[in-house]
């Protein structure tokens, strides 16, 4: 099994920083991608970022130059550095990573369970 565990959420003001961090641990072999996801009230959720084993990124329009996403493989830990929060970024933002445990072929794909970031005015 895999566990991911999410830390970093909270309420700031806009215009300020948070910093995301998803930790994964369990049966692990390779883990291909590692990304976040986030959703507010009544919409979708959607994909803020994902970097994959290569460091290739990913970004939605709507963070580009604002978010930054990197992973510690050592740690099998990836981070979503948020700045310049605005209004609009308030969700609950999910922790998504593609793995491949031990003794599988096949790739898994887990998700955290979710911490809430607040942006207010």
């Amino acid at each position: 099994q895999v566990q991911l565990v999410e830390s970093g959420g909270g309420l700031v003001q806009a215009g300020e920083s948070l910093r995301l961090s998803c930790a994964a641990s369990g049966n692990i072999y390779r883990i291909p991608a590692m990304g976040w996801y986030r959703q507010s009230p009544g919409k979708q959720r959607e994909l803020v970022a994902q970097i994959e084993s290569t460091d290739s990124t990913n970004y939605a329009d709507s963070v580009k130059g604002r978010f930054t996403i990197s992973r510690d493989n050592a740690k099998r830990t990836v981070y979503l550095q948020m700045d310049t929060l605005g209004l609009e970024d308030s969700a609950v933002y999910y922790c998504n990573v593609i793995v491949q445990v031990f003794g599988s072929w096949t790739y898994d794909e887990v998700w955290g369970q979710g911490t809430l970031v607040t942006v207010s005015s």
